[in-house]
């Protein structure tokens, strides 16, 4: 079935104004204690106000090291699929798309049409969101080449589509960048003729300076910065160095160690723009973060996650799930772009092994049946720079898992990636999700002050091999736990539902309050939990076009009789747009009266109260002979 582009939720809980989405979302979790040995569950619901903005801006993103494999892939994604280019190939002529994007290419379900197949929309039509097509691009690199010139050298993209993009892209050249030679492999110095001068606190200021006239030259509304650069060393957490956000400033003032990529951090929060760290060294250290909360903007990181490692965190969720437990992993890759060759001096790579290595640690610790405390899988992780093979990187991976009465399972993969053509797409999620989260803010019955979320932005984990998450908080690196939670928070702002089918996704600290909202929920301070899948306790909630035919496809996917199934109660007068699909909200709790009229085109689901036909009383015969 063709996706469709639009829908509108008709629901009493919606409502759409010229300015914002405001919907109320009754979330439901559960709460455990122990008493005696015994947990008990306790099953608790909150009730939530979001409001999204529906005016989307002008966005600019600001990419350090722009002249990069990354930053010249992602500038000439942009421009193809704006300028709607077409190149031939070996295997037939391409045409430009957004393909790895979740965004751009992935889809959601909304419910069962009236002939009980699934209707899927896109990710970017849940609710509305920047155009990849009308970015803005700027940025810096310590390479001075432009970005036709910076496309040729990262040996990415086919000859025909360089040759079309080259005069759109030659005039693109980056701003001077920090170049701090002890942070990055000796291999680099080549490539640096275009670096600010100064203190540190001069080359701060330059970069507040850059980004203010990007955003007023370009008549921009936001300015996002991502760190697509080289991999540092790791940097020294140091008390009274940048432990805080008064030291870390003071540092910066003083001339004393500060990474490059904490530099523009720094720069990013005190003017007001999302930083998102592309790269797996700890440039958010605890000064930076604390500066992004005083201020309150956006942060996220560390690491592209791309190739190998989300496989990782697919399969070792699988095997692990699936009651095996997993004592070996071992990961080689080669590669011959110039992340390899950064890659192939022993500080950076250790700051990429960190990542790497990090991701599977929350499947561990969710199953204490396998894993005793403290115990984990010997877990090995091998990078090496061979020129030849350039952006094509070649992953090799080995897991041995333990089976009943002493057996061993091992399962060897090969996956070959095309670096940057998987990185650039995840680098426009990042873009486009943080600016949505700009414009999402929710209060609660309990604390009706309007929040946002909590600036570390744990909801973009499912774009990071080491996703940071708020202090106190959990992280999770299971990709479908990470996925469910961008697509649940999506869901509840226009109030569609969490669909009953996904797992239980327990996260918390995406939605930090502001308030006394976390405490009063009994968890930490400024913490609770994630929006997340169904709760004990809870009814069933989904969407549907008409009911019927749902109820009798209902009672035997999900094995349930009486099945959920609202009433016809009106037909929708409203003039819809090209493909748009009418959701409404449905509860379970009542059956469709014999009398209520059969359903017609177009018809919408209005809750069962509203129709004085309907009643409680469920038939435990089994389903009525109309339910055809």
């Amino acid at each position: 079935m063709e996706a469709a582009t639009e829908f509108v939720v008709e629901s009493p809980d919606v409502v759409y104004s010229p300015e914002a989405i405001e919907a109320q979302y009754e979330y439901r979790t559960t709460c455990l204690s122990r008493e005696g040995g015994v947990l008990k569950v306790h099953p608790t619901s909150t009730r939530f106000t979001f409001r999204t903005a529906r005016q989307v801006p002008r966005l600019g993103v600001m990419l350090v090291g722009w002249g990069g494999n990354n930053g010249s892939t992602l500038t000439a994604a942009v421009l193809a699929n704006r300028l709607r280019l077409s190149w031939p190939t070996r295997t037939g002529r391409k045409e430009a798309n957004y393909y790895g994007s979740l965004t751009q290419a992935g889809t959601v379900s909304l419910g069962l049409d009236a002939e009980g197949q699934e209707v899927f929309v896109p990710f970017s039509s849940l609710l509305p969101m920047v155009a990849p097509d009308d970015l803005v691009f700027d940025g810096w690199d310590i390479s001075s080449l432009n970005l036709a010139e910076a496309m040729r050298r990262a040996q990415v993209l086919d000859w025909g589509l360089q040759e079309q993009l080259w005069p759109h892209m030659e005039a693109l050249r980056p701003r001077p960048s920090v170049y701090i030679p002890e942070f990055i492999a000796a291999n680099q110095s080549a490539r640096a003729d275009n670096v600010i001068p100064g203190t540190r606190a001069q080359q701060l200021e330059q970069i507040r300076r850059d980004i203010r006239d990007f955003r007023s030259s370009a008549g921009l509304d936001k300015v996002i910065v991502l760190w697509t650069a080289n991999t540092e060393r790791f940097c020294e957490v140091v008390p009274g160095l940048n432990d805080t956000a008064e030291n870390l400033l003071r540092t910066i003032q003083l001339g004393l160690e500060v990474s490059p990529s904490t530099l523009f951090a720094v720069a990013s929060i005190l003017e007001g723009c999302a930083f998102l760290n592309g790269s797996p060294q700890n440039t958010l250290v605890p000064g930076a973060l604390e500066l992004a909360w005083q201020r309150r903007v956006f942060v996220g990181g560390d690491d592209f996650k791309s190739g190998q490692t989300k496989v990782k965190s697919v399969l070792v969720d699988f095997l692990i799930g699936s009651g095996l437990k997993t004592m070996s992993i071992v990961s080689y890759n080669h590669l011959g772009n110039n992340d390899g060759q950064n890659l192939s001096a022993p500080p950076q790579f250790r700051s990429k092994e960190v990542s790497k290595t990090s991701v599977v640690d929350d499947m561990v610790h969710s199953n204490p049946v396998l894993y005793s405390p403290g115990e984990e899988p010997d877990h090995c992780v091998v990078i090496k720079y061979v020129p030849y093979v350039g952006d094509s990187k070649r992953a090799l991976d080995e897991y041995t898992s333990e089976l009943m009465l002493g057996g061993t399972n091992t399962l060897v993969l090969h996956n070959t990636c095309e670096d940057s053509l998987l990185a650039a797409p995840i680098m426009l999620d990042l873009a486009l999700l943080t600016e949505l989260c700009q414009r999402v803010s929710f209060c609660t019955d309990i604390d009706p002050e309007p929040q946002s979320f909590h600036p570390v932005l744990s909801l973009l984990g499912f774009l990071f091999k080491a996703p940071l998450a708020p202090p106190g908080s959990p992280v999770v690196n299971a990709l479908f736990r990470q996925r469910s939670c961008i697509e649940n928070i999506l869901r509840c702002a226009p109030t569609l539902g969490i669909p009953t089918y996904g797992p239980d996704v327990h996260w918390r600290g995406c939605a930090q309050g502001l308030g006394t909202a976390g405490q009063s929920w009994g968890l930490a301070p400024l913490s609770h939990d994630h929006l997340s899948g169904p709760a004990w306790g809870s009814r069933r909630r989904t969407t549907c076009f008409w009911s019927t035919r749902w109820s009798a496809l209902a009672s035997s996917k999900l094995g349930m009789w009486p099945p959920p199934a609202p009433c016809l109660a009106r037909k929708d007068q409203r003039q819809l747009p090209p493909m748009a699909v009418l959701v409404t909200p449905m509860g379970t709790h009542r059956l469709r009266h014999p009398r209520c009229p059969p359903p017609k085109a177009m018809a919408i689901q209005l809750p069962c109260n509203s129709c004085p036909h309907c009643s409680s009383a469920r038939d435990p015969s089994g389903p009525p002979s109309d339910r055809q």
